[in-house]
């Protein structure tokens, strides 16, 4: 393992951390600058249904949390607001990351599956590919559990995130600058700055740049730096607001990342489990490896509000996402492999180029919240061009996948509030989307071997187009009997597209009906807030990725209906300094019966063999035969009777406190947070030892030292330094990140 020194000054801020309850206990005379009484909890905004709302007064399930927030918890990266909200899964997958919200989101990573749990960015539709990049000058993110059937739509069926980073702002100029440094050579540095250019023009910057060793050392020969991070991003913002009436409001974002290629070992039970290294922070690559990706994002809202105060918006939006990588697939180093190893494992890698473009256009009619009646109506047009070029070598053999995808998503929503009282109101929402998909691609291997054409033999064709449509939404019952309480009950409908394998196979859509009652309180003048519910799920055609035996693929197809059902509770409290904060999960769900071909004890019994098409009846198996291979899976057939669904961790939990220590003017805040995630399930044969991601509780603390706008903190992560495996895709398996810990310095202005 590589060794890392820290500072003296790393030494004593760290220290103080461990001593934060003693300097409390023992010195509250020094508190003379605290509030003489509680403040009441701020108030949370969001803004998933085109208004800003409070939460306490929408009937949705959500957590939602401020920039400042996030940055309290430690929270820098999508991946890691599973540890802040519950009933949320994320793991990783290599290119993408299974993104899923009470077991119900992205089980594939097929270009031809949709997102269910839809991420948005200002508003912009996000690709899975690219998520991975670090959080900077936002404003709030939202996380809603449940299908989102009437304002995001076709992608919804587990959920909906949405990031919000900061507009420009007319009021005067601000900003801040932060840097840090931390353990395993991290650095960073981030600033924002706002500038009003006039009364009616304000322009905002901001940018994130980090750079931090690996967590792992690479023993083959070739060192390479896989999960090493550096990375950097821009954002421009323009406001302009000619009057009362009109705005306009212009974001720009491009961002790069190297990771140096992606951090694995073979999972345990696969074909090279015996070669996997005595540690999870050493890798045995034999072979280069390389993740470099770029994004771009162009949005441009625009509102105008009429005089009787209804508001038409239009929000158009453009992204091109690009992600070039380079695997050593079997993750061993062939050097160290014995005579007896030679035939039986194969020398695997993997070269890939994924591109995905994205447009989207929204337009909506808002109408004022003031009357007894109000309601919004849109439009929506997303289209996404994907383009993909895998190269794939087993022994020098090559097999070549290309796929170029064109998929067209429209829809047409609205939602109507009627106060039937003062103190109930009903909301009835509705959408229906259509979706199409067209595309070519096709799968070819034997390229440069002289028996075969000069290009490949074509063993599978990958073109296709699908279809389909659904109507969602929600009808939604709310009572509030008094300004402090929410009750609601509601069932909602969520759905997520289909799309094809080939000209021969397609999918269908998953669809979700979902049946959910909740109470949202505010109690003891604002110092404690409350969040329950309970929901029942009933989950149709699941998609998940199995190998087709027509055309030799591991392609997405629908296995079962599931049934998901559980209880969800948040809280919030604020006492003179001290604030706590709270989130649990109980999610029990259950997949119908499934019959499948375990491709992963396929693997293990074939190492480094490509799948080809299913022998006929009474057909010799030949997989290597150069003109018509087959392979007969028959032995690899199996029958699940249902098992809990996958991504879906049965208890999820959080847990958060901060005090906040005046000493003259200067203020000391120590915090700590907890976040635990239950085991879960990643493939349907459901082996204890292969296909199972053990629970993990992941402790953090820091210690903030500020003196009017200049911060000092101390930060660490995973303090216990738990090792625990964060996804597995294919034979391999990717971990979550060891203790972590440095300082940064922000100063606000």
């Amino acid at each position: 393992m590589k060794s890392y020194t820290q500072s003296n000054t790393l030494r004593t801020l760290l220290a103080l951390l461990s001593s934060t309850s003693c300097i409390v206990t023992a010195a509250p005379a020094l508190a003379q600058q605290a509030p003489q009484q509680s403040e009441a909890l701020e108030e949370i905004i969001v803004t998933a249904q085109r208004r800003e709302e409070n939460l306490q007064k929408v009937a949705v399930a959500a957590t939602a949390l401020s920039g400042e927030g996030l940055t309290d918890k430690g929270v820098t990266r999508v991946d890691e607001l599973q540890l802040v909200a519950p009933s949320l899964s994320v793991t990783d997958a290599g290119l993408t990351q299974n993104v899923n919200i009470r077991g119900i989101g992205l089980a594939s990573g097929s270009p031809a599956v949709a997102n269910g749990v839809a991420t948005y960015v200002d508003g912009i539709f996000q690709p899975p590919i690219v998520t991975t990049n670090s959080f900077y000058d936002l404003a709030t993110v939202e996380v809603l559990r449940g299908p989102q059937g009437t304002f995001v739509g076709s992608n919804s069926t587990g959920g909906a995130i949405f990031i919000n980073t900061r507009n420009p702002s007319l009021s005067g100029l601000e900003g801040y600058i932060e840097g840090s440094v931390g353990s395993y050579d991290a650095r960073g540095a981030e600033g924002a700055l706002n500038v009003p250019l006039s009364n009616t023009l304000a322009i905002r910057g901001a940018g994130k740049w980090r750079k931090r060793d690996s967590f792992y050392d690479d023993l083959g020969p070739l060192n390479n730096e896989a999960g090493k991070v550096d990375e950097l991003a821009g954002r421009f913002g323009a406001l302009w607001r000619p009057d009362d009436a009109f705005q306009a409001l212009f974001k720009l974002e491009a961002a790069s990342k190297d990771s140096g290629g992606y951090a694995y070992r073979p999972s345990p039970a696969t074909p090279y489990a015996d070669y996997r290294t005595a540690s999870i922070r050493d890798v045995d690559f034999d072979s280069p490896t390389k993740n470099d990706e770029r994004a771009i994002q162009l949005s441009l809202e625009l509102r105008y509000e009429l005089g009787s105060g209804v508001i038409l918006r239009s929000l158009s939006g453009y992204q091109n996402k690009r992600i070039f990588n380079l695997y050593d697939s079997d993750a061993t180093n062939a050097a160290r492999y014995t005579p007896a190893d030679v035939g039986r494992l194969a020398v695997s890698t993997q070269d890939q180029f994924v591109r995905e473009r994205v447009w989207t256009q929204e337009f909506n009619i808002i109408s004022p919240t003031d009357q007894t009646l109000s309601w919004i109506v849109g439009g929506y047009y997303q289209r996404n061009r994907i383009d993909v070029d895998i190269e794939l070598q087993s022994d020098g053999f090559i097999t070549d996948i290309l796929i170029d995808n064109d998929k067209i998503t429209t829809g047409v929503f609205g939602q109507v509030t009627y106060k039937l009282t003062p103190s109930l109101a009903l909301d009835v929402g509705a959408r229906y989307s259509h979706f199409s998909a067209t595309g070519g691609g096709a799968v070819l291997i034997g390229r440069g071997v002289p028996i075969f054409p000069p290009d490949g033999l074509p063993v599978a064709d990958l073109s296709g187009e699908h279809k389909d449509g659904r109507m969602t939404g929600k009808v939604s019952l709310n009572w509030t009997p008094d300004d402090n309480n929410l009750f609601y009950a509601f069932v909602a409908r969520g759905y997520k597209p289909g799309g094809f394998n080939s000209a021969i196979s397609e999918f269908d859509p998953e669809t979700v009906i979902d049946y959910e009652i909740g109470w949202k309180g505010t109690l003891l003048g604002g110092l404690l807030r409350t969040q329950l519910g309970a929901f029942y799920y009933d989950y149709k055609n699941f998609q998940f990725d199995i190998l087709d035996t027509t055309s030799a693929q591991t392609a997405p197809t629908n296995l079962t209906g599931a049934t998901v059902k559980g209880i969800e509770a948040q809280v919030q409290a604020r006492v003179g300094g001290f604030t706590f904060d709270a989130g649990l999960a109980y999610v029990d769900s259950e997949l119908g019966d499934v019959t499948f071909v375990d491709q992963r004890a396929f693997s293990r019994d074939n190492p480094g063999l490509t799948p080809v098409r299913q022998c006929a009846p009474g057909e010799t198996a030949n997989p290597t035969d150069p003109v018509n291979p087959c392979i007969d899976y028959t032995p690899f057939l199996r029958t699940t009777s249902g098992g809990q669904n996958l991504y879906s961790p049965k208890w999820t939990y959080n847990l958060g406190a901060r005090y906040d220590l005046w000493v003259g003017d200067v203020k000391i805040t120590p915090s700590v947070s907890y976040a635990y995630v239950g085991p879960q399930w990643t493939y349907i044969g459901y082996s204890p030892i292969s296909d199972r991601l053990p629970s993990r509780g992941l402790l953090g603390a820091r210690l903030g030292v500020q003196k009017g706008n200049l911060l000092v903190e101390a930060y660490g992560t995973n303090l216990t330094d738990d090792e625990y495996v964060s996804g597995q895709f294919g034979n391999n398996e990717f971990y979550g990140a060891p203790r972590e810990y440095g300082v940064r310095v922000r100063y606000d202005f």
